[in-house]
């Protein structure tokens, strides 16, 4: 019993003594409560930590095969998406191999430049009237009025009269204080022409006294008929007549000796002055040290045509900003719709779109291109992705000195002439736009050989671009070279009548003699088969028309130059900024 009753007393103590601790520790805490927690904390912290780590780690073998399988196939679907990404639209630095030379056309030996008068065209000594002077007042920048002093000499002819050195425009948005004397061989210019129309340098005074012509405007497109009916009458009565903004005012269809002569005045009459024809020849001997062929880019890329033009470009609300405060110096224009422009092919290429058309039709980064342009929007920033894709980026400013090009370098008119000259010469030209400058050299490089000329299938090759990192690049390559058959300057690209005569002088191109082009081999051999007895089946299938695109050729550029927000003729104050 005593035993017992000494063992409950012992228990009795134990559990005081044990409260009495508890208590002592409660006030422990209770005093040290902000650093003990702070301590307490962190501990859990780590205990959690590793806790994660472990389950993570080591759990049982089932369950980490089962994570594990499933993460890394997760990783490695991500990482072939990526992958795939990343190369599917790579440019390539060589143009690759297409077994075809780029830099000459395989049909340009077939056909040939001819621009002779028949001989029942009249000289100018048998048809010129005394006291029957043609004035005329150019428009535009130097390839607009030029293709108005062209059609200014046929005009003289249709009227049997006189024709004086025409007026070039000082006034237009380029404000060229230049006259035809400071930029083209006036007396060449005279001489050559001698034949064909009488042309003088300034009107004569009429007894002592200066004419006062009548100052008038024929409607554009105007043909033979057009001029007799509406200026002979008036010529007739006040025998001196001078027609104002004189650009695209003569009919594309003129009968062939008409025709004929526009290419006369076009390609023999009109001769630069020897001083911008030297230092031109210098340019083009330059790019030729460089490189024994190069590519010639006419890039219109200024800010103000942007503006007019209500393209856009993807420049998000700086670039609408910027040139939609161009656009308000225009308050008769109409609200733009970008989209429906450019989808319509109306919007110049960028230089980074050209640089990729470029590529996919095989020219690789060695090649050297030589650039026409002026102030190009954003300036380095838009041209930085053509460089990138052609390091061998040239242009007058870089290849001549500043002193060369000192005597030209306040007249658009006669930088316009260099450039135009480098163009010419060059192997290949290739522009981003359908501006007078790529028309008239298209024309040109056509007649004499058809040297190659790029111009791009805007409509096509816009859908195109847009879509292009859903594709790898050499599908790119493939839709581009498809795209652009029938815009590359060969032959018979486009059709007999259509377009614009200076851009296709087709009545001025004449076939070789005794040499057949490939398309007529081929209608000679399908003649040999039917005559051989072809079954009416196969004769059938032979007769099959090829599917073809009717964008490729049948191009009607003159006639559906601007979307109908910019028509020319709605706003003549803004021509220059689609004349070159």
């Amino acid at each position: 019993m005593k035993k017992k009753k000494r063992e409950r007393n012992n228990n009795i103590i134990l559990l005081q003594a044990s409260y009495e601790l508890f208590i002592g520790l409660n006030v422990i805490l209770w005093r040290k409560r902000h650093r003990l927690f702070s301590l307490i904390s962190a501990v859990s912290g780590c205990l959690l930590l590793l806790l994660f780590a472990f389950s993570v780690f080591t759990p049982p073998p089932t369950a980490t095969e089962h994570f594990l399988s499933h993460h890394l196939s997760a990783v490695k679907k991500t990482e072939v998406v990526e992958s795939n990404f990343d190369m599917v639209f790579q440019v390539p630095a060589s143009g690759g191999t297409l077994g075809r030379d780029l830099w000459s056309s395989s049909q340009s030996k077939f056909y040939y430049g001819c621009s002779n008068a028949s001989k029942s065209f009249q000289s100018a000594d048998m048809k010129t009237h005394p006291n029957r002077y043609l004035m005329i007042a150019t428009s535009g920048g130097l390839n607009q009025q030029r293709t108005g002093i062209i059609d200014a000499v046929v005009v003289a002819y249709i009227l049997n009269a006189t024709l004086v050195i025409p007026k070039l425009d000082q006034h237009s948005y380029w404000k060229d204080t230049s006259g035809f004397a400071e930029i083209f061989n006036v007396d060449w210019f005279i001489s050559s022409l001698s034949r064909d129309v009488e042309i003088i340098k300034e009107l004569p005074r009429n007894e002592g006294k200066a004419w006062i012509p009548r100052s008038m405007r024929v409607p554009r497109k105007c043909n033979s008929k057009c001029y007799q009916i509406r200026v002979l009458p008036v010529l007739n009565k006040k025998h001196a007549v001078e027609l104002t903004k004189f650009d695209y005012r003569l009919s594309n269809r003129l009968e062939t000796d008409l025709q004929k002569l526009r290419c006369r005045v076009n390609y023999q009459a009109l001769r630069f002055t020897d001083s911008i024809l030297e230092l031109g020849k210098i340019l083009v001997e330059r790019m030729r040290m460089k490189a024994k062929q190069f590519i010639a880019l006419h890039l219109r890329f200024e800010p103000d045509m942007l503006a007019f033009s209500g393209c856009y470009y993807g420049g998000g609300e700086k670039e609408r900003g910027e040139l939609g405060a161009l656009r308000k110096r225009w308050k008769t224009l109409h609200v733009s719709n970008p989209e429906k422009v450019r989808r319509h092919g109306r919007c110049p290429l960028t230089p980074e779109e050209v640089g990729l058309m470029l590529r996919a039709l095989g020219f690789g980064s060695d090649v050297h291109i030589y650039v026409a342009s002026g102030e190009v929007y954003r300036g380095e920033e838009t041209l930085a992705p053509l460089k990138a894709l052609f390091p061998n980026f040239h242009s007058k400013e870089t290849i001549a000195t500043k002193e060369e090009l000192a005597p030209f370098s306040s007249f658009s008119g006669r930088m316009a002439a260099l450039d135009y000259i480098v163009c010419d010469e060059s192997d290949v030209f290739v522009t981003n736009n359908n501006g007078n400058m790529a028309r008239i050299l298209a024309g040109r490089r056509r007649y004499f050989g058809h040297k190659p000329t790029i111009r791009p299938n805007a409509k096509k090759l816009y859908k195109l671009f847009l879509d292009r990192n859903n594709m790898t690049w050499d599908e790119f390559a493939s839709k581009v070279r498809t795209y652009q058959i029938g815009f590359m300057g060969e032959p018979k690209e486009v059709k007999t009548g259509k377009g614009e005569f200076h851009e296709n002088p087709d009545s001025c191109i004449c076939q070789a003699n005794g040499l057949k082009t490939p398309q007529e081999d081929d209608e000679s051999s399908k003649e040999r088969k039917e005559g051989a007895g072809v079954s009416d089946e196969q004769q059938q299938q032979q007769q099959q028309p090829l599917e073809e695109d009717p964008d490729w050729t049948d191009i009607f550029y003159l006639d559906k130059e601007l979307p109908d927000v910019i028509t020319k003729q709605e706003h003549p104050e803004v021509e220059g900024f689609f004349s070159d």
